[in-house]
């Protein structure tokens, strides 16, 4: 499967943390990340991830653009709900997007987990149908 990580700058040490505790799950699949989250991922983890630009430079979007072609399955972005964000518009699309194509998105590393032990045990394997890859 695809699956997105981002994470603001205040929440992307526990995007670290939370990778190298699922990397034996996140390395089974396709990881993409928007620039500096992706290279910190990289340096922290060793998992191979496909590099957007940077969210406010447009990396948000270019993660949207996949969802709306059907190429991404999950997306987990740690987003720091106390700080106001320059580029909010693009992460209230990119959520939007999430709820328009049904993808499973998690905010927090609690849902973060859910969502990752589900992957696992096969609960979002209906992502795999043929019908959802158009």
């Amino acid at each position: 499967m695809n699956i997105a990580l981002i994470a603001h700058d205040r929440k992307k040490d526990d995007l670290i943390e939370f990778a190298i505790a699922y990397e034996p799950i996140l390395s089974k699949h396709h990881l993409y990340a928007t620039g500096t989250t992706g290279s910190r991922l990289v340096e922290g983890t060793g998992l191979s991830v496909h590099r957007f630009q940077s969210g406010p430079l447009g990396g948000d979007q270019q993660i949207g653009a996949m969802i709306a072609r059907n190429e991404m399955d999950m997306i987990i972005f740690f987003r720091d709900p106390l700080t106001a964000q320059p580029h909010e518009p693009d992460v209230t699309a990119l959520i939007r997007l999430c709820d328009v194509y049904q993808i499973p998105l998690a905010t927090n590393m609690g849902t973060a987990e859910v969502l990752l032990k589900g992957l696992e045990n096969g609960l979002v394997d209906w992502r795999l149908l043929s019908d959802r890859r158009k």
